[in-house]
């Protein structure tokens, strides 16, 4: 294991002088028994396939079998209102299209699941754009980011069946904003500062897919928490202090899960699922996949 803790994360920096980064970096190396630059460049791929993810999303048809999802990114990529600005309406069409990719079965990574797919990719696509960064700086964050996700795994967890939707999309949201800090040149206390932030924001939120599909609330997700992210990254790297140490919210997280009801983990039988138009939806699904199966001839 790379650390127990995000504290062993700083005590070994501290010592060693080494940037944020390259313990990670290290222990890739360690690992994979690879060489700085093929770790690099395997990452570099990484990067190139969110990338494509966007494009694909913000240029293709993306309405997926089920209908729930369709185009949202385009559309508010195309909107002629900003609410805030072009760029975080670019911000929350990026995530939407990524994770879109997903849903209609497209290539994408999985950062940290694939149900939070569109998070790292429309925030670094975004911060690429507005800061002018380098791939290169690109990489480091993207190291940071799973420096953090390691963490957090071992400490809470990453997946939605588990600690529900704050474990999934709120841990993707940990490591984009803790990303976005490092790139941004902040310090390590700042970017931890900002994965104890979003832990606080998005901390109890459950999993409750919609006809047990990773689309409805799924997709809408990924474009609030790379809200979040932005917004723990622009307090976290102004100073503002989470007041709770990161590694007592990540345990606060673990402990969450554990206790949340298995209702609200991925089993689609609470929240949006089991309202009258999740089940609706649901049954709709259900009878199209029987249609299928009967119109498969290896079944017939």
């Amino acid at each position: 294991m790379l650390f127990d803790s995000f504290q062993d994360w700083i005590d070994e920096i501290t010592a060693s002088g080494l940037a944020l980064h390259q313990p990670v970096l290290q222990y890739e190396i360690t690992q994979k028994n690879k060489k700085e630059e093929e770790i690099r460049e395997g990452l570099l791929k990484a990067w190139k396939v969110m990338q494509e993810a966007v494009a694909t999303g913000l240029k293709e048809d993306m309405t997926s079998r089920s209908g729930m999802v369709n185009n949202s990114g385009k559309k508010v990529a195309n909107s002629n209102i900003h609410v805030l600005s072009p760029e975080f309406t670019m911000l929350v069409a990026s995530a939407l299209a990524a994770k879109e990719v997903n849903s209609c079965m497209g290539r994408i990574v999985a950062a940290p699941t694939a149900g939070a797919s569109g998070i790292l990719p429309g925030v670094l696509t975004s911060a690429q754009k507005i800061h002018s960064l380098s791939d290169e700086q690109i990489i480091d964050g993207l190291l940071v980011a799973s420096g953090i996700a390691l963490i957090i795994e071992r400490n809470a967890s990453l997946a939605g069946a588990v600690g529900g939707c704050q474990a999934e999309t709120g841990s993707a949201a940990c490591m984009a904003s803790g990303a976005l800090v490092h790139m941004l040149g902040g310090s390590p206390v700042q970017v931890f500062n900002s994965v104890g932030i979003v832990i606080q924001c998005m901390l109890g939120l459950i999993c409750d897919p919609v006809a047990g599909l990773v689309e409805v609330p799924c997709v809408v997700r990924n474009a609030s928490a790379s809200a979040i992210a932005f917004a723990a990254a622009q307090m976290a790297i102004s100073h503002v202090d989470a007041v709770i140490p990161v590694d007592e919210c990540v345990t606060a997280l673990g402990e969450v899960g554990q206790n949340m009801d298995s209702m609200y983990k991925e089993t689609a039988l609470g929240g949006l699922a089991a309202t009258p138009t999740g089940k609706s939806i649901s049954k709709r699904v259900l009878i199209q996949d029987i249609e299928m199966l009967d119109q498969d001839p290896k079944t017939s």
